[in-house]
């Protein structure tokens, strides 16, 4: 069994690996991969916090909520951040899920740039 320190690592290094995915994919305009990945490196960072807190869930949504209440509402985390989490989430349910939607590269990449200052300011609050 992993110890929660390695746990921790894994998960921030499954969030950079996932950020270096999107990068790639976007790159190769490969716009919905791109999308997924996106939001999965914002769910990975944001489960290594949850760990570092002792808050465990399966749930996107609970997950979500959990980093709203604590770090956005608390204001540790300033409100526009904050809303990364949740707007990358819907895009990719969208993206994942729904027909005949298409993305444009720029958009693409402005979340894609939001959510790489997203994961500077959370890991900034695993390592203060």
């Amino acid at each position: 069994m992993l110890h929660s320190d390695d746990l921790l690592r894994y998960r921030i290094d499954r969030a950079n690996e996932s950020l270096e995915d999107a990068r790639i994919s976007l790159e190769g305009s490969r716009l919905r991969n791109a999308l997924n990945r996106i939001y999965y490196a914002g769910f990975y960072i944001v489960g290594a916090l949850a760990l570092k807190h002792n808050f465990s869930t399966a749930k996107h949504y609970t997950l979500i909520g959990w980093f709203n209440k604590n770090f956005v509402k608390t204001k540790l985390v300033d409100i526009e951040t904050g809303k990364t989490l949740l707007r990358a989430f819907e895009v990719r349910q969208e993206s994942d899920y729904d027909d005949y939607v298409e993305y444009d590269s720029e958009e693409v990449l402005h979340l894609y740039n939001e959510m790489v200052q997203f994961i500077k300011v959370v890991k900034k609050l695993i390592y203060p």
